[in-house]
């Protein structure tokens, strides 16, 4: 697996700086800087206590925990967040409880998320008067689940 070096700075020294849990990982996993407390359908801006650069060319993609979602409803409101090469503020996470009854409470320390860093493509948009044809055409939002 190759690798590729991320800058980061810790704004708070006593939290771990991001890791993966087990090899072969594609995320690593990163805490809140915070205790907080979100009550049913709550949703709240977490700070991790973390800021990265990234080189150019790559993004850093904030993925949910599959074992908050699984076992408490929680989830990410903008999922995955986007953090562009460029960006150099305090990674923050937009949480959201959706259980029904339940509050959930996080510890500072505690993991809330998943830092993903992929290579981006760059696009070039070249308009065209019609775009080529193909198999699935302008079918979409399940059209090629039941029939």
């Amino acid at each position: 697996m190759s690798s590729v070096e991320v800058l980061i700075t810790r704004l708070d020294p006593d939290l771990p700086l991001p890791r993966y849990a087990k090899g072969g990982d594609a995320g690593a996993d990163i805490v809140s800087r915070i205790d907080i407390t979100l009550a049913p359908g709550e949703r709240a801006l977490v700070p991790t206590g973390i800021a990265i650069a990234l080189p150019d060319g790559y993004v850093a993609l904030v993925h949910p925990r599959s074992g908050l979602a699984i076992k408490h409803g929680v989830t990410m409101v903008n999922a995955p967040g986007t953090v562009d090469a460029g960006y150099r503020g305090e990674l923050q996470c937009i949480l959201i409880n959706h259980d029904k009854s339940e509050s959930v409470s996080f510890k500072r320390g505690d993991r809330i998320a998943q830092l993903v860093i992929q290579k981006v493509e760059r696009a070039e948009f070249v308009e065209v008067r019609e775009l080529p044809g193909s198999g699935r055409g302008s079918g979409g939002f399940g059209s090629t689940g039941r029939s």
